[in-house]
Formats: structure tokens, sequence, C-alpha cells
């Protein structure tokens, strides 16, 4: 049998004959038998893949797979842990306030080479949707996360006279629904383009090889690799080479359900011409951070490179340090601009780097997807900071005779089963503590800074 995926370079398999000195040398050759082992399995299941260009796909898919593996064998090997103290807040050069950028109403010459990408894999599973991209949950009078993101590059198109595509990653789990859903757009003013990110097999706990035997595998047995994929899935599609040669230039990422995530012209204008310290190949939008955000990531100086740093990664005794919003103040939203060539030509050279040359951040206001602000006739969607609902979706909808007006809420606490009625005003800090099994707000209640308990009871908070 050929053979599709090479050893890595510290294979270790030799040095399973000889005795190790050392912890660490014993751990540098399981860690070779382990790779071994699991390059064997997927050049199996490579070759057993019959139709061509599939295989070609699947090789690829099973690449980057590898390669992942292989670094998750080499951190655990050393037991590479963060050094708390080498922590430091990214250089302020580095750091651009959005209030500094320059107001935009012309953009044209930029907007041209513009794509919109929204991460497009995620289920609705944790709002009560199993099966449903979450793209597709109902936010407002029946319009759905991805209705109104094209809403919103269909008027940005009209209103400069340019062609943004919008472009959706899907998974596995997604695609098929995606695919039905998107045909009711045909008729739009927009061109939407879709591909999957990739497909890697789960790995059994005990024998640290693929769980699935085939390609053809219960879609269970595999998982989609994460929003990290981008870049590989973009390659192995054909669709970053595409873009290139149809002039495209920049790409805007987000969140499906962000709609807070809006091109923005005087970001997109400071990305397409660079600073004075040089180009611009990578930035991030980052917001401030309050205390709903104190498990999102966040921009540290690591060693002298700009690192994203998420609570999976830090140190037990560090996570309420981490959770501070006066030592950590910034939180990622991940809405991303990257330039497509310099994509291409980190994935040509193998190596998308440890290197930050060419990426900034730029400390956004705080924006975020709640019920009564979002304008469908005045795009962008522009919204206060701090307002959160979560909720199962189901039990959320049925709870609501009407969506309260939340313009003016900051806080909003609801301890029990409580029933809004129509036209409710929610403002300031509003808590909610019914004695009785269910309780009910009346049609047209106002509630501004108040804590409301017992039976609707309402006194000042």
């Amino acid at each position: 049998m050929s053979s599709y995926l090479s050893a890595p370079s510290n294979d270790g398999v030799k040095s399973t004959r000889q005795r190790g000195h050392s912890a660490m040398n014993f751990k540098t050759a399981s860690t070779g038998v382990a790779a071994a082992a699991m390059r064997n399995e997927l050049n199996r299941m490579i070759a057993d893949v019959k139709d061509s260009s599939q295989r070609k796909i699947f090789e690829a898919e099973m690449h980057s797979f590898f390669d992942l593996f292989n670094r998750y064998l080499d951190v655990k090997a050393k037991g590479t842990k963060i050094d708390w103290d080498k922590i430091k807040p990214p250089p302020a050069d580095r750091v651009i306030d959005y209030k500094s950028l320059p107001e935009q109403t012309e953009c044209k010459e930029y907007l041209d080479k513009l794509v919109v990408l929204k991460l497009n894999g995620g289920l609705g599973t944790t709002m009560g949707l199993a099966g449903t991209p979450k793209s597709a949950i109902e936010v407002r009078e029946g319009m759905t996360f991805l209705d109104l993101s094209v809403r919103q590059i269909e008027h940005l198109n009209e209103k400069y006279k340019v062609n943004v595509p919008l472009i959706l990653m899907n998974s596995f789990n997604t695609d098929d629904e995606t695919q039905r859903i998107i045909q009711k757009y045909a008729n739009h003013n927009i061109q939407i383009l879709t591909f999957n990110q990739s497909r890697f097999p789960r790995v059994g706990r005990e024998s640290n090889l693929p769980v699935p035997r085939s390609a053809t595998s219960d879609k269970s047995q595999w998982y989609p690799p994460g929003h990290g994929d981008i870049f590989d899935a973009l390659k192995n599609s054909g669709l970053l080479d595409k873009l290139i040669a149809a002039g495209k230039e920049y790409i805007f990422v987000s969140n499906a359900d962000n709609l807070g995530a809006d091109v923005d012209l005087r970001i997109l204008k400071v990305f397409a011409e660079g600073r004075k310290e040089g180009p611009i190949d990578y930035l991030m939008e980052l917001t401030d951070k309050t205390r709903a955000d104190v498990k999102g990531g966040t921009i540290i100086d690591y060693d002298g490179h700009i690192r994203l740093l998420e609570v999976a990664q830090v140190p037990s005794e560090h996570v309420e340090d981490f959770k501070s919003v006066t030592k950590f103040k910034i939180f990622n939203t991940n809405n991303l601009w990257m330039n497509l060539q310099a994509i291409k030509n980190w994935m040509s050279q193998g190596n998308l780097g440890d290197e930050d040359d060419g990426l900034d951040i730029i400390v956004n206001p705080r924006s975020l997807m709640t019920a009564s602000l979002l304008s469908s006739s005045r795009p962008p969607l522009v919204l206060p900071s701090g307002t959160s609902l979560e909720l199962v979706i189901a039990n959320f909808q049925k709870r609501f005779r009407t969506i309260p007006n939340i313009l003016e809420l900051d806080h909003l606490t609801v301890a029990g089963d409580v029933w809004f009625g129509r036209k409710v005003t929610l403002r300031g800090t509003v808590i909610i503590l019914p004695t009785r099994a269910q309780d009910n707000l009346p049609d047209g209640s106002i509630l501004e800074n108040k804590l409301v308990s017992g039976n609707v009871s309402i006194i000042d908070h």
C-alpha cells in the first residue's frame, strides 16, 4: 500500500528498541509509536476510498488531522504549560482604538475586493434545536440569524453598487439543511457561496486510534474541528484560489449568530491601507470585557508574540485572575479581517506561524445581539453594551407574548417561571423574583431599575 501520510520528523519509532534513560525519552518514544499507529490507520482509510476525487479531499482532511494529532502528542509529551509570569498586555502600538478611526462614507474601491464569511458549522443544540443550524434560529418577526445577515450584505451591495459575496463555512452537521435554506435567496441581490470545514475522526481514549473504520463510517464518529480549520478548509476546497482569481483581497470572518458583526467601513479602510508601521495582514476586533465575558478569550503578549489566551489554557490556580475584568480588559469577539493573499502565502509555506507579523487589534465599542434593538429597516445593527438573555429557545419564545422593548436595559435577572405580556418595557437593572410557581407581567408593564418580587409587587432597586 502506498503511503499517503509521511512520518513526523520526531517519529521516534526506532527509539522504542532502546531503553530510555529519562521520562522525557520514554514519552518521546511513546509519542512516536502513537503517531506511527495513527498514520497507518489513516493511510488504510485513505486507500479504501475508491473515487479519486473523493480520495483527494479525504486525504487533505486526514493530512490536516494528522498534523493536529502530532502537535497534541508533542505538547502532551513535553507537558507544556503557560508560564503565568510571562503574560503581559498586548503592546500599545499594536492596538488600534476604534474611536481614533476617521468616519467613512465611501469605500467602494475596497468593498469591491471584500468577501464576508460566516462560520456556520454550529447546531442550535444548546438552545433546544437539535439538528438545526444555529443560523436558522428565529430572532425577530420570523427572521433568522441568516436572514438578517443576508439583508445586511444585500443592503451594502445596493447602497454602494458593489458585489460583496456572502460565504458560509458549513460543517457536515449543517451543510444539508443550509443548502435547503439558501434556495430562498435565489432572487436576492447577493451571491452566496458555501464550502465545508474539515471532518476529523474522533480518537479512542485508550487506543489513540481513529474511532471510524472507514471514510463512510457514521457521522457520530467524526467531529468538525472548529473555526481554526478555516485556513485549511479554504485552501482544500479550492475557494481561496477562486476568490483571489476573482480579484478579491480581503475577507471578514465572524460567527453566524453575531449580528453585531457588520462590515464597518472605518475598519475596512484602515485594514486595506495599513498603517505607517506597515501593512496589516490579520486584524482582530476586540471589545471591552464585562462580567458576562469571564470565560471568553483575550489577547496577550507572551514571549514577545501576540497570542489568544482561552480559559482552557489557564492554570487552575490562575482561573480567577483570568476572569478578572481589571487584569484582562479586552474580550475576543471572533470578528477577523484577513488578507487572502497573505493566507495563501502562509499556507504555501506550510506554516501559519508562531509569528504575528502583520497582526493588529482593534478595540471596538461593545455590540450584542438583543431583541428590540434589531432594526431591519436601517442596517447596520448598532446595539448598546452589557445586555444579554439566555434561555432554551422553545421555553423562551412561549413566555413572551411579544418581545419586550430592551433598548435601555442594562441587566435582567429572572429567577422563576415568569410570563411576559405584550408591549413590556425593561430599562436599567431589572430583577424578577416571583414566589408563586408561575407569575405574569401584565401587558404594557414598564420596569426601570426595579426589583419585582412576590405577586408582581414592584419596588425601587
